[in-house]
Formats: structure tokens, sequence, C-alpha cells
């Protein structure tokens, strides 16, 4: 991300939610009508016709894509929550508005947005103009190239958060573009904050689609590296446990957004969303709450 400027990345994929709402009914995972209300700077159309979601086949594929991804990512959101679990850190959280999508859910948690401060103050300069408030949220704005990971568990204490009981960190669209010392830097913060009973969330691209990209890959790591946020880091599937294993954390899930998709959508739909690499995995701090509560 470049310094002061919100993350045209992270409104792009909030427009991509919103998006969803334009597929045909048995295509739609989830329903976030707020997304698109981020990514209406003049650089992206908040409402697209419905046609060219349906039938411009790159765009409808990003959007199948972010309607499996937020639907897996809901999931574990819902199965942490139902396990008695009142605390999620969204680090690195963009344009989420899952505050505000599931407000009945989270009434009696509490939801802690971590982000840079250009991002996060455009969201919520946006919300504002709009009326939108989620009770469940409290900011906590964090400069990732000037302060040290390790420093944010005593900021997100000082915003309420509680290191004793299980938090559910959800890290999404975010690795991709850190460094390898970020990213053990990272692990090693969550872990800190994460009692027994939590879990963390992330999404990943293999570092083999990152080294030996085909040509979807190279053409969105295109995209997204013009507008300042290139692809730097990924694991391949059978190095995420030991990974997450020597940072204190179980890989309980993990797997690749083209197969979620084969699970949640008709196979017409299915086959549309590719195979670039982009995977989703759950790891856990103990005995997360929600395997717990399923067994």
């Amino acid at each position: 991300m470049i310094d002061a400027i919100p993350s045209r990345t992270a409104a792009f994929v909030a427009a991509a939610r919103s998006y969803g709402a334009l597929l045909p009914a048995d295509a739609r995972l989830i329903d976030d009508p707020y997304g698109a209300r981020f990514a209406a700077r003049g650089r992206f159309d908040p409402a697209p016709p419905a046609l060219a979601v349906r039938h411009v086949a790159p765009l409808r594929s990003w959007v199948l894509y972010m309607q499996v991804r937020t639907r897996v990512l809901d999931d574990a959101l819902a199965a942490f929550v139902a396990a008695g679990g009142r605390q999620v850190v969204l680090l690195g959280a963009g344009y989420d508005a899952r505050a505000l999508r599931f407000a009945e859910l989270l009434r009696d948690s509490r939801v802690f947005e971590v982000d840079h401060p250009a991002t996060q103050g455009h969201k919520r300069r946006v919300l504002a103009r709009a009326a939108l408030s989620a009770p469940a949220v409290r900011y906590v704005t964090w400069d990732f190239e000037e302060r040290p990971l390790a420093e944010l568990a005593e900021t997100l204490a000082a915003a309420g958060h509680d290191a004793t009981r299980p938090t559910l960190t959800i890290w999404e669209g975010v690795t991709m573009y850190l460094t390898p010392r970020a990213i053990d830097a990272s692990v090693r913060a969550i872990r800190g904050w994460s009692a027994a009973g939590s879990a963390l969330a992330i999404t990943y691209v293999t570092r083999d689609a990152i080294e030996r990209p085909g040509f979807a890959v190279r053409a969105t790591r295109a995209v997204v590296g013009a507008i300042g946020e290139p692809w730097r880091f990924g694991w391949n599937p059978g190095e995420l446990a030991p990974y997450l294993e020597a940072r204190g954390f179980a890989l309980r899930s993990d797997a690749s957004i083209a197969d979620e998709a084969m699970r949640l959508l008709p196979a017409r739909y299915a086959r549309g969303v590719g195979r670039l690499g982009q995977r989703v995995a759950v790891g856990t701090s103990g005995e997360s709450i929600a395997v717990a509560a399923s067994t």
C-alpha cells in the first residue's frame, strides 16, 4: 500500500462482494450491500450492469471467487460465535463489512478492526456519511510499516481486548503482499493475543503460483502490482502446518478456493472460479472452541 492512499485492492474486493447480488440467485453465497460504497471513488463503478457480472468472464470469475472466499470465512466466524467466542480481530481489515452484515450475531461480541490509517479513515468517513455504524466494532489504527507487530497486543488491550479469552483472528487477503519477515512477525504477534481456544483464519496464495505463475496469475499480479500492492509471499500447502506449529498454532483445515467453490456452488459456476493458487486455512491455539463444540 502507498502511504496516505486508501488501499485500492481493498476497494476492489469490497465492490466484488456487493456485485454478488447481481449474480443468478443460485450463485449467491453472501449478501454484502455495503462494499460498493467504498469503491465509489471515480475508479470503480459501484453498480455495474448485471449483464456484465453475469457474462463478462473475468469479472464474473472474480465476483464468484469473492463469494466463495468470503463465505468460507463467514462460516468460520459463525462457528466461532456459536461455540461461545466473543472476540474477533480483523487484521488488515480493509473494507470488511462483517460487523455490519452480522450485527445481530455479533451483538454480544467485540470486533477489533486493525488497519492502516489511510484505509481505515476512508472507511469511517464513508460509513459516517451513510449514517451506518456497527456497535461491536473497536477501530485500531495501525501503520504496519512504522510500528512493530509485537506492540499490537498492547494496543488491542487498550481498546478492550482480553488476551485471556478466545479470539478469532481473520487475516484475509493480506499474506501475499507481505515479506517473509513480516509474515513471521505477524503470526507470532497473533499467537500472543490468542488464548487457548482461539482460531486464526487466513487466506494465502501458494508459493508455486507466485514463483511459477500461469497466465491468469500473471494477469492478476500485474493489476495489483500496478497499483502498488505486489504479491510477495506464499506457502505451498504442505509447508503451512509445520510453519504454524513452530509458532504455536495447529492447522485444522487448508483448502483451495477452487475446491471450496465445487463444494458451495453449482458446478457450472464453480468452474468459473479458476485455479489461481488461492487457499483458505484455519489454525487453532490449543483446541479451538468451535472444533470442540463440533466433536
